[in-house]
This record gives structure tokens, sequence and C-alpha cells, in this order.
């Protein structure tokens, strides 16, 4: 099969590795890819939003399957466009289409999902600039801290978790009126804040069946003890010592199964992944948000524990006949620490030259925000800038491996947390 990932980050240059493995896959496209991919795939300057040179590229090459790692081009319609072109439709193609991308696409679509279908989750109400009045009642009838989420995409930081009520109200005015998070917080759900421990659940789905990933836990602030501003994600553990068998079969019954009915009898065409943001309440699943593709770096530690042919998962997935796939798994962690450049997740600095590939032999490197200079050197080129995955029989020696070969690679202001997994380490004495 000729196969085409849609995106360039962290998620996509593991879903490479593990689709160049697969016997089933002949050529490998990034689009656009970054300097890892470039190992295992032909790299294709196409913008993901530019849907009729995707398209053509897809006929072009003669594409079998395609794989769609970002959200945003889901949220724009990719899918859709796809099945409105006669060539286009044949094509197997993993991800929901833009009705089934507003799971995460709209945080007040989801939550009335959730409200719909019974699965549980925070209670919220929705508001606009024209009804600011009510929500600031409503903030006032509320116990801090409040949460406050823009409705729509913002690049992982339109949620605010606010202490007081005071600053919830200055908040929600900053939102509606003032366009902090501009479209995206058109609209903002403000929501009951869940006191526990978080855990990422991932699954395929081809809106019938389903199959689940290992779990993950990933850790969002920038510092040490979650401390700083928050960020796409500074490393994640799989799996997670507290996600054991008896919750996992509360997060199937009450969780999984329902959403997967739900979409069903919404009638949304959803062929792809789904990832389950939760809170362990006491030992009870709850839902903080859907997402509609894998995480980052979350992927980093759920897909090297897959023992599948992940082709044959995703097409499986694509074709409808997910029900004649199971999932196995290894039993080893797997631990992954992002390096990052200096400033972010504010303003940061490009170009880097970075070096110690070569050194860094006992961990997978997963590249997010890399290309190559004029020169062929690996620069830095984002914000968060790889992956570094070590895996072991336990949390402790996967910990280990990973920072071992983090400090191997090195340029100009490289910045990474030095506790992933350390409050899971705990747990277990």
């Amino acid at each position: 099969m000729n196969i085409a990932i849609i995106g360039s980050g962290g998620r996509e240059h593991t879903l490479a590795w593990k689709i160049s493995q697969s016997p089933l896959c002949d050529q490998l496209y990034l689009l656009s890819g970054n300097a890892g991919t470039s190992i295992f795939a032909q790299n294709v300057d196409i913008s993901t939003s530019d849907f009729k040179k995707v398209g053509q590229f897809i006929l072009d090459k003669n594409i079998d399957l395609v794989v769609v790692g970002p959200e945003a081009p889901l949220v724009e319609g990719m899918k859709d466009y796809f099945k409105s072109d006669s060539a286009l439709s044949r094509i197997q193609f993993v991800g929901p289409d833009q009705q089934g991308a507003m799971m995460e696409g709209s945080k007040d679509f989801a939550k009335k999902f959730m409200q719909k279908y019974r699965i549980p989750t925070a209670g919220f109400k929705t508001f606009t600039s024209d009804t600011l009045s009510e929500a600031k009642a409503y903030i006032q009838s509320k116990e801090p801290p409040i949460v406050l989420k823009a409705d729509g995409l913002a690049a992982g930081k339109g949620v605010l978790i606010c202490k007081t009520r005071e600053e919830a109200m200055t908040s929600i005015e900053s939102m509606l009126v003032d366009n902090m998070f501009g479209k995206a917080s058109e609209k903002v759900v403000i929501e009951d804040f869940l006191d526990g421990i978080e855990v990422s659940v991932f699954l395929l789905t081809d809106g019938s069946d389903y199959v689940i990933f290992p779990e993950a836990k990933d850790y969002k602030r920038i510092r040490d003890n979650d401390q700083g501003p928050n960020t796409g994600g500074m490393g994640s553990v799989s799996p997670v010592n507290f996600a054991d068998k008896v919750f996992m079969d509360k997060v199937e019954e009450r969780i999984i199964k329902p959403t997967v009915e739900g979409l069903k009898e919404e009638g949304i065409d959803y062929k792809g992944f789904i990832f389950l943001g939760l809170i362990n309440i006491k030992g009870d699943p709850f839902v903080i948000e859907y997402n509609v593709r894998m995480g980052d770096p979350e992927s980093q530690v759920v897909i090297p524990r897959i023992e599948n042919d992940f082709v044959k998962l995703l097409s499986a997935t694509a074709q409808g006949t997910l029900a004649t796939e199971k999932v196995t798994f290894t039993q080893d962690t797997a631990v992954t620490v992002v390096m990052a450049s200096a400033g972010y997740p504010g303003s940061y600095e490009k170009g880097k030259v970075m070096s110690g590939f070569e050194a860094a032999t006992e961990a997978l490197v997963f590249h997010a925000g890399t290309k190559l200079n004029d020169d062929g050197e690996i620069v830095t080129n984002g914000g968060r800038v790889l992956a570094v995955t070590g895996k072991g029989p336990n949390l402790r020696e996967a910990i280990e491996t990973a920072y071992k070969n983090v400090k191997k690679i090195t340029w100009d202001g490289a910045q990474f947390r030095n506790d992933i997994g350390q409050d899971l380490l705990k747990l277990e004495k």
C-alpha cells in the first residue's frame, strides 16, 4: 500500500516510525513532515489546509490510505472534501468527518453530546458576548476554582482555571469581549472544577466497533513539579499505575461504549482515533475533553507499546472491519521526555544546530519541531523540538533510559523537565 500521513509533528513521526515497519507499507509520504520523518518517508511540502493540492497529490501518487495526524484539517473538513470527490472517496481515510471533528472543535458540542448520552463530565453552561451578564451571574453562583474554556480550537491554550470569582469575572470578559483567543472564544464554556488525577485513554473506532490502546499520563506545565505555564505537553508515561483493570472497565462501560454508540446514533461518519482526556476522582472516570486524534506526546509512549501491524489496524478502521482485530501490547513501561526551545511556550528562536543524535542509541528519538538546513544539519524549527522515549521492564528503568539519552542531545537553549514519571513512582511506594 502507498500511505500518506498528514502532519509534521512528533505524533506524525511516531506514526511514520510504526507504519514503516509494516510489510503492507510500500511507499510512505508525510505532508509535510520534519527532519526525523525523512528517515522513513518522503516529505512533501504541501499545506494541510490546501485540500485541492492534497487531494491531487494523493491521486497522483496512487495513495491507498490517508492517516490524518492533527485536528485542524479534520475540523476544517478534509474527510468531507474526500467524500465529495468521486476519485478521492474510494481512498481509505482515517479520521472523522467535519461533524465528528466537532467533538474537539467545539467544547460546547462535546459537552452537549456527553449530556445527551449521559457520559460523566463536569457540570457546565455555555455563554456568548450577548449573554455576558448571565455568565457573570453564573460565576457568582459557583464555588472557585472555576474553569473557563474557549469553545473552539486555541492551540491548547484556551483553558483557564480561575482561583477566585474575581479572576473568573475578568477572564470571561477578556475571552468574550476582548477576543483573548480570537474566534475560538466567541463562545465560552464555564465548567465546574474536577479535583482528581488525569489520565488519557486512546481508541480506534470504525463507527461501530473499537479497539482500546494503552493509557498514558502527560505533563502539561513547562517546569518541574507542575510549575509555570501550560504547554502542548512536556512528557508522558504509559502504562499508568492508578488506571487498573477496575478503573479501565468503568471507562469502557461508562464512557467508551456510550461515546461510540452516540456517534453512531447521531449519524456521524467517525472512522478514526478518539483521545479521551479523563480525570480519576476516587476511582471513577469523568471526561475532561475529547480529541479526535492521537495525543502528542502521548503517542510517543503509547504506539511503541503496541505489537500489532499498525497498517492492518488503520486499514480495518477505514474499511469498517475493526471487529476482526484485537490489539496486543507489551508490558514494558515507556517514558517520553520532551526537549523544547528556550523561551517556549512563549516566543523562541528557530534554527539552532542540534547534535548528539548518534549517541542517543538506547532510546527512541521522535522529532517534532525540526528541519534540515541548507548544509544538511538538523536544526530546531518549533517550540517542542524532540520527544525522547525510554523503555524498560519497570517505570524506574524507563525513566533512567529516557533521561540518559536526553542528556546526549544538545543545542543552544534546550530545556526539559527533570521530573517526568516521578509522581507515579511515589504511588508505587
